[in-house]
């Protein structure tokens, strides 16, 4: 793991501590999880996936349970997903993915953070190549885990690779795997603490730490934003 990935991760770790920010994104993701696929987590695995990264976040139960209640309201917004894609400073590209119960608005906001920090919104579909769309899970080494042996049980499940940092795994897999490698993983008695659908850059590109720092006062902005589930960029 180089320099800018260790940047990246702690200021990412940064951002998403605001728990008064990410606990709503998490629940959101419950409450579109349950009402899509139902309530029940054992027979709806988008379900379980979206409640085992609330917890990993240390998500109170109470608050999970109530966004999983709030699938059945009759109240309860229709959220859409929908993608916008965009240049920001220094030419960094930048992919998010929202969830939204008002797209207007949405849009909206999302072109201002681009706007106001010299970038902007470009057509959809025009950075999809550029991003590989991977499974990820991560979890914990412990003592007893023979690394060697699980990749190879777990290549026909889809495995790509595992990558180690500070005794914490990264299993990738391409994303048509997720229920697959989730499976597997459970059947190997492997404690997941994350697991998600994510984008990664197929061409990354070096930044100084003065680009670095620019680009992230716009991400930051980005992902105060309730209506933002996710920013991917083309960082190395």
């Amino acid at each position: 793991m180089g320099r800018a990935f260790e940047y990246r991760r702690a200021a990412k770790e940064k951002r998403w501590d605001k728990m008064s920010r990410i606990f709503p994104k998490l629940a959101k993701a419950i409450t579109m999880a349950a009402k899509e696929g139902g309530t029940d987590p054992d027979v709806n695995a988008s379900l379980r996936t979206a409640i085992q990264n609330a917890k990993a976040q240390n998500m109170p139960k109470d608050n999970i349970e109530s966004a999983v209640k709030r699938a059945e309201g009759k109240d309860a917004a229709d959220f859409t997903e929908i993608n916008y894609e965009g240049k920001g400073p220094h030419g960094v590209l930048v992919f998010v993915e929202c969830a939204t119960d008002n797209t207007v608005r949405t849009v909206a906001n999302v072109k201002h953070y681009f706007t106001k920090s010299g970038g902007s919104l470009v057509p959809t579909g025009s950075l999809e190549f550029m991003f590989n769309r991977k499974a990820v899970f991560q979890f914990l080494k412990t003592e007893e885990m023979d690394l060697e042996e699980l990749e190879f049980e777990l290549i026909d499940a889809g495995l790509e690779e595992i990558i180690e940092n500070e005794g914490v795994l990264y299993a990738y897999s391409d994303y048509t795997n997720f229920g697959s490698m989730g499976d597997a993983l459970e059947a190997k008695g492997v404690e997941v603490e994350k697991a998600n659908l994510q984008r990664i850059p197929s061409s990354p590109v070096d930044f100084s730490e003065e680009q670095l720092e620019e680009i992230e006062k716009m991400l930051d902005k980005m992902e105060e934003d309730d209506d933002v589930q996710a920013v991917y960029t083309n960082i190395s």
